[in-house]
Formats: structure tokens, C-alpha cells, sequence
């Protein structure tokens, strides 16, 4: 994506890839013979509406339909609960656990809507300096809070909580049954290190809410072609502005001269020298294993080998001999062009990435 804006601004831009194709987590792989499937990555919704029009994706054969229902959640008692595109038919469902939390949710959705919008549109702004620097830090703090403006007092607040706040604690003030809030509350802990009670985990609750599919919000869908089509959109797009992409070019380290970036070595010694080189790799792994501690200040390099990322996730994949006569998890397979060979993901209930 950064190749593809760098190269529709001008800038000769070269991709090198360590794999054997473009993606990362949003590949579509054949792990079994004849059998292609989003191998990471298998729902479509947070990317950007802004990214797609500016990168004209659909050009390049984004085309993503949207999951309808969009979970199925069973309980052990034998009920279960559907959540459907149609809002009466979800009101209906949830009416079967609790006339009361049936009654919450149209405004439980419409508070999330729009704490969404808001944290939505700070995804795409550069965060000033903290604590500010000079004046222009302190005009670009003024235009954030400017952001705020048209919440309520109700919403601010609901604002604070969700950032704060654990999925649970963040429920309990909207539902009374525990169905409805442990369904809800999977949003708070996929792909998370910690369990619904964990302190920031509405906030992980609210992501989930965001985004959209073809131009409606909240939705989430499936790629035709699976979530490589997402990748090799992209890269079409990139490629179509003047970006050369090489694959199975794995960088070694980042050459440094002068105190900056001037290029790459790959495996194998051939340098490539640029004047930019931006790494999606993780910090960890571009600072310490790519850079030499030497390049960088001692704090920082100190704080790099405290940065924590961790996650827990889960993702199986079936390849079925026929049609099975009890619903599954998920309503439809990855692929949804109906092309032989395609096969559904199974996923935890509410799991809609």
C-alpha cells in the first residue's frame, strides 16, 4: 500500500518480498491440492473506504460481498443466537433471551456508530508530539479535540469508558442477559492476549464495529478470490503507477551511512541503494535484526527490546467431501465464486475479520 502511494505521487519506488508472493497474513494459498483458502487473514471490513477509492482497487479486482448472517453463536443448552444484516430479523433473535437487551441494542448500536466514526477518523492522522513541542503541536492538539466536537456529554464519556474500560464492564451498562453479553463480548478478546475482563479490551470491542463494505458501515465480508485478492489488488495498482515488486528477495540488514537509511543488502550480498526504505516489518525485527544497535540511540534500542506484541488467535480450516447437513460457524466459504475446490473457514463465534 505505501509502494502504491508513493508511486502514484511520482517516486520511483522497488518492493522487495522474502516469500513468493505479496500479502503477508492476506494471502490465498493452495495447502491442499486443489483446494485455494485464505490461509491467515479471512474477512474483509477495516481497510480504508478512503484507500479503495484512491488506490481504485476495484479496477483491480476488489470486489468483496457482504457475510449475511453475520455470526452464529451456539450455547450449550442447545439455543443459539443469529445476527443478520436485516435489523429486525437480529431484534427478533435476541428477543428470544431478553425483551430488555432486545430493546437496548438499536441504541447500543447507534453509541458505538458514533464513538466509531470518531476513533475512526483518527486512524488517518499523524499523532503531534506529546507533550507538544512548539506551536504547531499545540494546533494540531486543538484540531484533534475538534474532532470531539458534536458528542454529547453522554458520548464523551462513553468515549473515556471505551478506551478504558474492559468489554465486560462496557456491556454490563448496556445488557442484562449473559448470552447476549458474551456473544458481544468475543469482539473484545479476538486475537487479543487477554480475557473479557482485561482493562482496554472495549476498545477492541469498538475496532471490530468500524469499517465498512461498499460503503456501508459496520458491515463485514468475504473477497471474492479469497484475501490474496486484497494483495494482488494492491500491488496491480502499485505496478500500474510504476512500482517494481521482486519476490523471494529476503532483506538481510539495512544499510546505513551518514546516520540514515541508504538502503538494503538481500540474502545473497546484492545491495540496493535508496535514499527512503520504509519496513513493514515489526519494530522489533526491523531495529534489532535489521539495523545494527550501533545506528540507533541507546534508549531507544533499550525500549525496543521491551516492545511487546502479543496476540492469540486460532483459525482451522476444512476441506469437506460434500455438504454437511447441520449449519456450520461460518454461512459461506472464503471464496465465494463458487469456483470447485474452494473451501469454507470455521471460526470462533463473532469471529468476523
Amino acid at each position: 500500500m505505501t509502494a502504491a502511494y508513493l508511486a502514484r505521487s511520482g517516486v520511483r519506488v522497488l518492493v522487495v518480498e522474502s516469500r513468493e508472493l505479496v500479502g503477508g497474513c492476506a494471502v490465498t494459498e493452495e495447502i491442499w491440492p486443489g483446494y485455494r483458502v485464505s490461509t491467515a487473514s479471512y474477512l474483509a471490513s477495516l481497510m480504508q473506504e478512503k484507500i479503495v477509492r484512491d488506490l481504485e482497487l476495484e479496477r483491480f479486482g476488489y470486489l468483496v460481498d457482504a457475510k449475511d448472517p453475520a455470526f452464529f453463536s451456539p450455547f450449550p443448552d442447545g439455543r443459539h443466537l443469529f445476527m443478520w444484516q436485516d435489523r429486525a430479523k437480529t431484534l427478533a433473535e435476541i428477543a428470544k433471551f431478553s425483551q430488555h437487551d432486545a430493546a437496548a441494542f438499536p441504541r447500543y448500536e447507534a453509541h458505538l456508530e458514533k464513538l466509531g466514526m470518531v476513533a475512526e477518523s483518527l486512524l488517518l492522522t499523524t499523532p503531534p508530539d506529546f507533550p507538544p513541542q512548539g506551536i504547531g503541536d499545540f494546533i494540531d492538539y486543538i484540531k484533534l479535540m475538534g474532532k470531539l466536537r458534536g458528542l454529547s456529554r453522554t458520548e464523551i464519556v462513553g468515549l473515556v469508558k471505551v478506551f478504558t474500560q474492559s468489554a465486560a464492564d462496557f456491556l454490563d451498562d448496556w445488557f442484562e442477559c449473559e448470552e447476549i453479553k458474551v456473544t458481544l463480548a468475543t469482539d473484545g478478546v479476538i486475537g487479543a492476549n487477554g480475557g473479557p475482563r482485561s482493562p482496554g479490551t472495549a476498545y477492541i470491542l469498538l475496532h471490530h464495529c468500524m469499517g465498512g463494505v461498499n460503503g456501508h458501515r459496520g458491515l463485514w465480508g468475504f473477497v471474492r478470490g479469497g484475501m490474496g485478492a486484497v494483495s494482488n489488488a494492491i500491488a496491480d495498482s502499485a505496478r500500474a503507477s510504476g512500482a517494481v515488486i521482486r519476490t523471494n528477495a529476503p532483506v538481510e540488514k539495512i544499510i546505513v551511512k551518514n546516520d540514515r537509511a541508504a538502503g538494503v543488502v538481500l540474502t545473497g550480498g546484492e545491495e540496493i541503494l535508496a535514499p527512503i526504505v520504509a519496513s513493514n516489518l515489526d519494530p522489533r525485527r526491523t531495529f534489532l535484526h535489521l539495523l545494527e544497535e550501533t545506528a540507533l540511540p541507546t534508549d531507544f534500542v533499550a525500549g525496543m527490546r521491551r516492545f511487546r506484541s502479543e496476540g492469540t488467535s486460532l483459525k482451522m480450516n476444512l476441506a469437506l467431501s460434500r455438504s454437511i447437513a447441520r449449519p456450520c460457524i461460518c454461512a459461506r466459504p472464503s471464496n465465494t465464486s463458487n469456483a470447485p475446490g474452494t473451501t469454507p473457514n470455521t471460526a470462533a463465534p463473532r469471529d468476523r475479520r
